[in-house]
């Protein structure tokens, strides 16, 4: 598409000389032609980097930009037309263009053309209308107007009615630019024969090609009721200051109903489609019509509102009338200029010559007349003064010669106010300073930096960044950044990382792994590209994040033995029957274990320290419990995700004679297997038990044989050996044996059987001195028994004795039971 465009000579000053005007279309592509503006101001291409040729504007999106090696102006981002400008006819884009050496100003303003891009809608797509059959013909009811976003011929130009026999269309040009549409009857309706009509309601633009949006209209013919509420003027007009107070009162309506009772009570309220925002700013008393202010009314938001307002009586089948009230709101000076720098230099050299520019700023006021007129000044002592580049567009350049040895710092307060009354001020600090030629090495923003990054990380990935300032202006500002050669690992640095020398970014050229090492150091250097060049150092402490990337490991013996332990039948509850030892390469939360018996042959009997992974029992072992006990316990971490590993353990029970002796025989392969100072402790263990039981032994024998000396002793041994024949003996097939895990107490042992002692009975072995003989006396022995006192003990003796002089041979009386049972064997001199 063609682009025109028009050179407009504004005025001449020192700095600027013309003014150029082009004329584009909206939604252009990205580097689409605008002009060739460098051939237009008169500028030689070779020179535009030289002289620094640039653009200036105040608009928050840079619409433009300028090609620095052909000149031409293009475009740098797609312009909507309604968004940026709305409904304004003149779309208009300033860019003010400045150029150095000499110092230049120019102006250049785009204009923005609308281009039939947005077809016209209705708010509703259908409007629900009742009139009463009795309505006269020339009656007007309002329709909704179509919104198009475009304007001029582009915007919503005509509307059409489909064909009926009842109604036509008037359109009437409102005082805000748009068109009001109203649905008027030309003929009597009547109900009996239609009592639904369905009209569609077009609106179609002035565009080319023509582009259109309908709405459908959906009439009830209602019967009864046949007057309707009447306002005395069909357009009020109203004046209210903006930023009023809530509910101040806009305009009390009144309407009239010639009807009597209900038929002539009369409703208030906005019409189906006022727009939401009047329905924000304005409310209407339902009774009485009044309409208040409820919002905030900001001139500069909206200058006019139009509220269309619609009165229904309270019969049936009542048909509203409409009117429509305009609220104009008139300026207050009630908005401070805004003030906004588009180009502020911090610092020039103490040899800056007379009218260098320091900033260029931009002053709006968006009120109208007097509020709307802004002027702005700077202190007179100071060596700077404001020129007016073009309308509310100021240059802060320099009057005097600058010493930096008299003053190093200027703080510059722009003061700009209105004409409205009163006056309302803005004011701007700028803060100079003057700066020497190249004197400043770049300076990091931190001492050290530390950069965090997980293991397992994909080389070239971005670790951190470090930035450094300059002080200085111009190319002694420049900074590259660079890393320091050095040795990591007795590799070198740029093996392991790499840098962007325009930014300072640190990429990574390889996966770390935490394992191999934590961290490491790297020093970066910031170079300006003045003359002579400066530099600084800064030092980034690197650091390897631990990711959960490996599994628990079984160190324990358990797995190197063949995870076979035997262990005790008589073990008690809490006993430690081995230990599940584990270990992760990992560290912290991943590195941290839980021990979980996830499988076992009787959950009941065993279970595994959550934290330690100890094995204990949790109940006595019974004898309907296998003796061979198979457990797999399952060991993970507490990375995310989780990671495990299982071990299985296989628990063999026996007696305490064949553990011990397992013992020993197990200890040639612990010994092999166990360090220098495991195998002495082994060794001592083993000794000291092998010695303690030929001391349990002797001491049994011993026992035994003062048994047969004397007469005031007696052992479970001696009892049966003499008292009982080898014939009951066999008979009663009694097999005892001492209980372990008894602690035994003054002529008391624990004992267990099996055999036909299923009652108390006393066994006596006759002496010369009856008093002065030993009994043995046998009784069912449980839990209840073992809690007995002594004071029961001399009962039962009592008893024995008793049976002992009536029943001398009381064995041949022991009834003959196959079954099992605990013994209490007690032993006491008469």
């Amino acid at each position: 598409m063609q682009t025109s465009f028009s050179i407009i000579l504004l005025f001449v000053w020192d700095f600027a000389s013309a003014q150029i005007h082009y004329s584009i279309p909206e939604e252009l592509e990205y580097g689409a032609f605008v002009g060739n503006i460098a051939n237009d101001i008169g500028l030689d291409v070779r020179e535009l980097s030289i002289r620094r040729f640039r653009i200036m504007s105040a608009a928050k999106k840079r619409y433009f930009e300028v090609n620095l090696k052909n000149g031409v102006l293009f475009v740098n981002d797609k312009i909507d037309r309604e968004q940026l400008c709305g409904q304004t006819l003149m779309c208009l884009q300033n860019i003010e263009i400045v150029t150095e050496k000499p110092l230049k100003l120019y102006r250049a303003e785009v204009e923005i053309q609308d281009i039939n891009d947005n077809s016209p809608s209705f708010p509703q797509d259908a409007l629900r209308l009742e009139i009463l059959e009795s309505t006269p013909p020339g009656t007007r009811f309002p329709l909704q107007s179509a919104y198009d976003p475009d304007v001029g011929t582009n915007s919503v130009h005509t509307y059409n009615l489909s064909p009926n026999d009842h109604f036509t269309l008037d359109v009437q040009n409102s005082n805000d630019g748009t068109k009001s549409v109203y649905l008027l009857l030309d003929k009597f309706l009547d109900r009996e024969i239609q009592a639904v009509h369905t009209l569609l309601l077009s609106a179609l633009d002035g565009g080319i090609p023509e582009r259109s949006g309908n709405a459908q209209i959906i009439i009830a013919v209602l019967d009864a009721n046949d007057n309707v509420p009447a306002f005395d003027k069909s357009v009020y007009w109203v004046k209210v200051i903006e930023n009023v107070i809530d509910n101040t009162l806009i305009i009390n309506l009144n309407a009239t109903d010639l009807d009597e009772g209900t038929n002539a009570e009369i409703i208030y309220s906005f019409s189906s489609y006022t727009p939401e925002r009047l329905h924000e700013l304005f409310s209407i008393e339902p009774h009485t019509g009044k309409i208040t202010v409820k919002g905030v009314l900001d001139y500069e938001e909206a200058n006019i509102y139009e509220i269309n307002v619609q009165a229904r009586d309270q019969g049936p089948h009542s048909v509203p009338a409409y009117c429509k009230v305009v609220v104009e709101v008139v300026d207050t000076n009630d908005v401070v200029p805004e003030m906004t720098l588009m180009s502020l230099s911090s610092s020039i050299t103490e040899n800056a010559t007379i009218g260098t520019m320091i900033a260029l700023m931009s002053v709006t006021d968006p009120e109208s007349g007097e509020n709307g007129k802004i002027s702005c000044d700077v202190p007179n002592n100071l060596p700077f003064q404001l020129k007016a580049s073009f309308k509310n567009s100021y240059m802060l350049v320099t009057n005097a010669l600058l010493d930096r040895e008299t003053v190093s710092q200027y703080i510059i307060n722009v003061s700009c106010s209105d004409a409205g009354s009163p006056r309302l001020f803005t004011n701007k600090i700028i803060v100079l300073a003057i700066s020497d030629i190249n004197d400043n090495a770049p300076r990091f923003t931190k001492s050290s930096y530390t950069a965090y990054i997980s293991e397992n990380n994909t080389p070239g990935g971005t670790i951190c960044s470090v930035t450094a300032f300059d002080s200085d202006l111009g190319e002694s500002a420049d900074i590259s950044y660079s890393i320091m050669a050095s040795q990591i690992q007795g590799m070198s640095v740029a093996s392991f990382v790499s840098i962007n020398s325009e930014n300072g970014e640190i990429f990574s050229q390889r996966s770390f792994d935490y394992e191999q090492f934590k961290n490491f150091q790297i020093h970066v250097q910031a170079r300006d590209a003045g003359s002579p060049p400066l530099s600084s150092n800064v030092i980034v402490n690197v650091i390897i994040l631990d990711q959960n990337d490996n599994s628990p490991v079984i160190v324990s013996s358990l797995s190197k033995n063949g995870t076979h332990v035997m262990m005790p039948r008589s073990a008690h509850p809490g006993y430690l029957v081995t230990k599940v030892t584990a270990v992760d390469a990992d560290s912290g939360q991943n590195a941290r274990l839980i021990y979980q018996l996830i499988q076992s042959t009787d959950r009941t009997l065993f279970t595994v320290a959550r934290n330690s992974g100890e094995i204990r029992t949790m109940r006595v072992f019974e004898e309907r419990d296998s003796i061979t006990q198979v457990l797999v316990i399952l060991v993970k971490d507490n990375g995310h995700p989780s990671l495990s590993t299982t071990v299985t353990a296989t628990l063999s029970l026996m007696d305490e004679t064949a553990a011990i002796m397992s013992d020993f025989s197990n200890q040639p392969q612990n010994i092999e297997q166990s360090t220098d100072l495991a195998i002495y402790i082994i060794i001592s263990l083993g000794t000291v038990s092998f010695i303690l039981l030929l001391i349990i032994i002797a001491l049994i024998t011993t026992m035994c044989h003062n048994s047969n000396d004397q007469n005031d002793d007696c052992s479970l041994i001696t009892c049966f050996g003499r008292d009982i024949t080898n014939n009951t003996s066999k008979q009663s097939h009694v097999n005892l044996r001492i209980a372990p895990n008894v602690q035994p107490t003054a002529n008391v042992m624990e004992v267990r059987g099996t055999g036909s002692l299923s009652e108390t009975y006393c066994l006596f072995r006759p002496t010369t001195e009856p008093e002065n003989g030993n009994c043995v006396l046998l009784t069912p022995f449980g839990s209840a028994t073992r809690r007995s006192n002594n004071k029961n003990a001399d009962v039962y003796f009592l008893e024995c004795n008793q049976q002992t002089k009536q029943k001398p041979n009381i064995v041949s009386e022991i009834p003959h039971q196959e079954h099992q049972m605990n013994l209490l064997v007690m032993h006491r001199r008469w």
